[in-house]
């Protein structure tokens, strides 16, 4: 009857040899919601507050730190809504910057001068104030019916032949963004994209959303960086309702075993679909985040090596993990600018961020495979209840 104790004192022992990742893992998974609410609200907030109060040894001195923050708001949720994709259904997209080129393009069609489509002003139905808010919507409406497009026919294949078929349709996207001079204005792009019109004043003629915002410590760097504070947390909280919810399950159970899911009733056909539309409007919001925050849509920015990072945070940060994509996203955007212009035996170690990423996720499937912060997943509604029944029949089990 001794057998208990020598369980516990080798779980005890296993708990030690955690690494951080799993440390923290474990831990916030013992948390009650309540708690994990406080914890959530209070570390969202510090983030907000990083730009005005930047540690010496976090900032960039290259480049304005809120500007690097904005650029990791919007690769954050780019990683959200991939790993709904790669990390909840275990369907491999490589092809996932054709979504975030759809929504950017969307956005750049409806309010850009340079479009024939242009619908602001006199002439269109969006005012100058509201096009970008109004945009945004059409760009995830447009993106979620890109994704149904492609997942209705090719979402019957798996593993390399899907990965082949969405890295062609990245493609495809920039290269009808390139050629479609008529609409798109080819490589020249399309320029004067709209942007939120809010705080508008003598000192910020165009608000607080403008490029021209450079006062105090708040540019328009930091005021991008808040708005995709605010749609990370929307999303967040959208994602984990659906992973708790019987949509989610299936993910899981589809990730895991497709055949096996499909023999017990699952059907897989259907949720891969939900999974790639979901994820496939969580890439125009983001999409249509950059197009404001940068008021430039052009055919480069939408190649293949950025949808390489996109994955490249996932992995790092642990698939199936909301909040580890998000540090993943982070190291992917900080790293590079947190290098700009330092320079070791003449060279720019900023020019050398591919190689960075490339040795990292080679140390990383060595001896991590699962990421940083791998996902602890909760396959029964009342999991956590009946674990808590198993181990207070077992403490009260007589010893000896």
């Amino acid at each position: 009857m001794s057998e208990p104790h020598g369980a516990d004192s080798a779980g005890s022992v296993t708990r030690t040899l955690l690494a951080p990742g799993d440390a923290v893992r474990e831990y916030w998974s013992t948390l009650p919601r309540a708690a994990k609410w406080v914890v959530g609200v209070a570390g969202f907030g510090l983030l907000a507050l990083l730009p005005l109060f930047t540690p010496s040894f976090l900032n960039t001195p290259g480049i304005s730190f809120g500007g690097t923050m904005a650029q990791f708001a919007m690769v954050a949720i780019i990683a959200i809504g991939l790993n709904v994709v790669v990390g909840q259904a275990g369907l491999l997209d490589l092809g996932y910057v054709g979504f975030y080129a759809v929504g950017a393009y969307t956005v750049a069609l409806l309010t850009s001068p340079d479009s024939p489509w242009n619908k602001v002003g006199p002439n269109g139905f969006f005012s100058q104030d509201w096009a970008w808010l109004a945009c945004v919507p059409l760009a995830m409406a447009v993106t979620a019916l890109a994704g149904l497009i492609l997942g209705t026919p090719t979402l019957r294949l798996r593993g390399d032949y899907l990965a082949i078929v969405t890295l062609g349709f990245g493609e495809i996207i920039r290269l009808l963004a390139d050629n479609l001079s008529d609409i798109t204005n080819g490589s020249r792009g399309l320029n004067q994209v709209a942007y939120p019109r809010v705080g508008e004043s003598e000192k910020l003629p165009n608000g607080v959303f403008s490029s021209g915002n450079s006062v105090g410590e708040a540019n328009y760097g930091t005021w991008w960086f808040w708005l995709g504070l605010i749609l990370m947390i929307g999303i967040l909280l959208l994602v984990g309702n659906l992973e708790r919810s019987r949509v989610g399950r299936a993910w899981v159970a589809i990730r895991e075993d497709e055949d096996a899911a499909e023999v017990m009733g699952v059907n897989t056909f259907r949720f891969k679909l939900w999974a790639f539309v979901i994820g496939a409007a969580i890439g125009g919001l983001s999409g249509a985040l950059y197009a404001g925050q940068v008021q430039y849509v052009a055919p480069p920015t939408f190649n293949i090596i950025n949808s390489m990072l996109f994955l490249c945070a996932v992995v790092l940060g642990g698939q199936g993990n909301k909040l580890g994509v998000i540090f993943g996203a982070f190291i992917v955007v900080y790293l590079p600018n947190r290098l700009l212009g330092v320079e070791f035996l003449g060279i720019n170690l900023g020019d050398l961020k591919y190689l960075f990423f490339g040795l990292a996720l080679v140390v990383l499937m060595i001896f991590r495979p699962q990421g940083l912060f791998p996902v602890r997943q909760q396959l029964l509604t009342y999991g956590r209840s009946a674990r808590q029944l198993l181990r207070g029949a077992a403490d009260k089990e007589p010893v000896g």
